[in-house]
């Protein structure tokens, strides 16, 4: 009778073996945990569309942000809500903005959590837009320089590092020009490089109030059929001085991730978006699929094909799961 001489399940067969020789480990070190605030108080409005994920004031802000840093999670993702909106997304490069705010809060009372902004007009506009719009479409020069004082307000504010995601052509050269030239050379900038224009970031517009006024924003993000390109825009972006590197959505794109790491040996980072979050909670609470398992085998893909650094509102869950 055949013996085979390889056995996988010698090892596979005890779980202490498995743990020893496991390639690819997820920590609460690799997760940014994303955040929406509002101008107001008393403010904790659930989203519908993504249980347990919140608009909220700042005060409610505060004590979640609190509870990241327990959990051993290092850095929040903010985004804002404004009071107001316009036609050039005021309140996103106003020094009393919410983002502004909120930055000026967490790091006043949460020391030792890193701060992320996002960098976008879509939030901040009337229309919904990421940027100035001329002639029925967006301008992206007019635009850069908006992205650019918003970028220096939130830093000027306390933000840690400054996350474009407005896929402006240009944007992170201008917002590291601007940085530089007001002493802000040691602030990095993590680019979401490579933005996929996708179906999946439905419950998000829900939850940012960013869904577009008129047509889409097929024109600036990336088309989901386009792989090459990905390294164009990284290589783009890594040039004009980003120092982490995004890709988003994240599990529709593992092969672009894997790419990207193949290629370049900045900090890669992935977004696991609000669709994909949404899908993973509607599953789970109709019984369908085990949550923490799907979830856990979601974190370990994207660390197989190669981030460093995992977006995730997943991710308060994912550190209680790892500290148990």
């Amino acid at each position: 009778m055949f013996s085979p001489q390889f056995r996988a399940r010698r090892i596979r067969g005890n779980e202490t073996f498995r743990r020893m020789v496991r390639e690819t480990s997820v920590s609460a070190n690799d997760l940014v945990y994303p955040m929406f605030s509002a101008f107001g108080s008393g403010i904790k409005k659930e989203i519908s569309s993504m249980p347990g994920i919140y608009q909220q004031s700042i005060e409610h802000i505060v004590a979640e942000a609190k509870e990241v840093k327990a959990l051993g999670i290092p850095a929040v993702l903010l985004f804002g809500i404004p009071v107001r909106k316009d036609s050039v997304g005021s309140d996103a490069y106003s020094d009393t903005g919410i983002i502004q705010e909120t930055v000026r809060a967490i790091k006043n009372e949460v020391p030792g959590l890193a701060v992320i902004t996002d960098v976008c007009l879509c939030e901040y506009t009337d229309h919904g837009h990421c940027g100035i719009i001329k002639n029925g479409d967006v301008d992206n020069d007019s635009t850069l320089k908006l992205l650019a004082r918003e970028a220096l307000s939130h830093v000027q504010a306390g933000a840690d590092m400054v996350a474009p995601s407005d896929m402006m052509d240009g944007r992170v050269g201008a917002i590291r020009e601007i940085l530089d030239e007001n002493g802000y050379d040691a602030i990095p900038i993590m680019s979401y490089a490579v933005k996929y224009a996708s179906g999946y970031y439905g419950p998000f517009r829900e939850a940012a109030e960013s869904t577009p006024q008129f047509g889409d924003r097929r024109g600036y993000q990336m088309d989901p059929g386009n792989r090459r390109e990905a390294l164009r825009e990284a290589a783009a972006d890594i040039e004009e001085g980003a120092d982490i590197i995004m890709v988003k959505p994240g599990l529709p794109y593992l092969d672009i991730l894997r790419d990207l790491r193949n290629e370049f040996n900045l900090p890669l980072a992935v977004y696991n978006v609000s669709g994909e979050y949404s899908m993973v909670k509607g599953a789970a609470e109709r019984g369908w699929i085990d949550e923490e398992r799907v979830v856990m085998e979601t974190m370990t893909a994207f660390k197989r094909a190669g981030a460093d650094i995992v977006i995730t509102y997943h991710a308060k869950d994912v550190a209680r799961w790892l500290a148990n």
